[in-house]
């Protein structure tokens, strides 16, 4: 499984699943399975554009590996936008777009969190803020 960590603007964009009903209302990075005969990022790429509607591409993994289940174990990109809106077209009701800092507002899948918190922490860097190390 891939997910993305869409960033833009200094914001990272979370996604609010609407199924299966077990992780109904709670957020995560948009992202899917890996289809046989894709790259990872080539999974990420498709998904972005079935799920948002976007197109998009994969720049750097995140490091670590997040089990979600037996046989499944979660992946993350940090990805840039290319063209499009991000929209909720599948398996999402909202989105929104998160400053560091601002990550707690929202309920994330537990297995997000890690590669959340990495990707605020880059944006952060980034933008300069005070103790984080770049």
């Amino acid at each position: 499984m891939v997910g993305a960590a869409v960033c833009e603007r200094g914001r990272l964009l979370a996604a609010r699943r609407s199924a299966p009903p077990a992780l109904a209302g709670r957020w995560e990075l948009p992202g899917g399975k890996v289809e046989d005969g894709e790259t990872p990022e080539q999974a990420l790429e498709r998904e972005l554009r079935e799920e948002l509607g976007v197109e998009a591409v994969a720049l750097e993994r995140i490091p670590g590996e997040w089990v979600l289940r037996p046989g499944y174990v979660l992946q993350v990109w940090t990805a840039r936008l290319v063209s499009g809106v991000p929209q909720p077209l599948q398996d999402h009701d909202e989105l929104r777009w998160l400053r560091p800092g601002e990550e707690t507002q929202v309920d994330w899948l537990d297995q997000d969190r890690p590669a959340v918190a990495e990707a605020m922490r880059r944006l952060a860097a980034a933008a300069g803020v005070p103790g984080v190390r770049r």
